[in-house]
């Protein structure tokens, strides 16, 4: 039997709107962490996703800013700077006030290609990044594609805090911003074992500063798991706190793991006028 001829898109159901990967020195870009770096600005890396499936939600993939985007701006982005679109989003999503998210998860969906988010908590207050630098190179976004594997592992449980338990201790914020750092210009290079270094890197910086983010009472053993993974591979880390996917660094095929697709182009899911 012939394929039927009109084919629905993806993004017909999904929506236009990216998601977004954050790789290392995620937490940098809130202000309660980033005020105690003592060597400024500290880093993170985003990197922009084509919305090629669901992914689920409460697994630290920008899911809840993604629907605010949605809403906002009618299931694609407009076709106006990153950086005000930026704020817009960040303000429509913590209009409340209470707890707010990092504007990492905005400059994620918004963005294009890979990006260096550098937060100072002189500028803004910190709530957003004092420079963003980004790479669109197709190269390079075809190398992170090839190495990255992703792999579901578990969604964050009803009543999870990761902020039960804070340490701000300055030393290892510093080692958080400068894991950001590293790990951009590894991916620059085409580097898969240092990018694995400096995921390993950020986790063990998150067990220090916010243990809660790896380890908490309700969920599945998430170190033991990440522990695995690190040993085998270049690198492993978590998309979010809790768990949600883990991502492993290889130049081989990972059991189970799936891919995602970089998305490089401004004006892919761009809404035009």
């Amino acid at each position: 039997m012939e394929k039927q001829t009109a084919e629905r898109n993806i993004d017909s159901i999904l929506g236009s709107i990216p998601y977004r990967m954050a790789l290392a020195g995620g937490w940098i870009d809130q202000p309660f962490i980033s005020a105690h770096n003592p060597s400024p600005p500290g880093s993170m890396v985003v990197v922009s996703l084509e919305p090629t499936f669901h992914f689920m939600t409460k697994c630290g993939m920008g899911t809840s800013t993604r629907e605010v985007a949605m809403k906002i701006w009618q299931g694609a982005l407009p076709n106006e700077d990153p950086q005000i679109l930026m704020r817009e989003l960040y303000h429509a999503e913590n209009i409340e006030g209470i707890e707010p998210s990092g504007s990492q998860d905005m400059a994620g969906i918004i963005f294009p290609g890979l990006n260096r988010l550098d937060y100072d908590a002189n500028f803004e207050d910190g709530y957003f990044p004092v420079h963003v630098e980004s790479n669109n190179d197709p190269d390079v976004a075809r190398w992170l594609e090839d190495v990255i594997y992703c792999l579901p592992v578990n969604q964050r449980p009803t009543g999870y805090n990761p902020l039960a338990v804070k340490n701000l201790d300055p030393s290892w914020i510093r080692r958080l911003g400068q894991s950001g750092k590293d790990c951009y210009q590894s991916i620059l290079a085409q580097d898969a074992n240092n990018l694995g270094s400096s995921m390993n890197e950020s986790m063990r910086c998150w067990e220090v500063i916010l243990p809660h983010t790896v380890q908490y009472p309700t969920t599945i053993n998430l170190l033991k798991i990440l522990e695995y993974y690190q040993s085998r591979y270049y690198g492993a880390m978590y998309s979010g706190c809790g768990g949600g996917y883990l991502y492993v660094v290889s130049d081989e095929p990972v059991q189970g793991a799936f891919k995602v697709n970089v998305r490089i182009s401004a004006e892919k899911y761009q809404r035009n006028g």
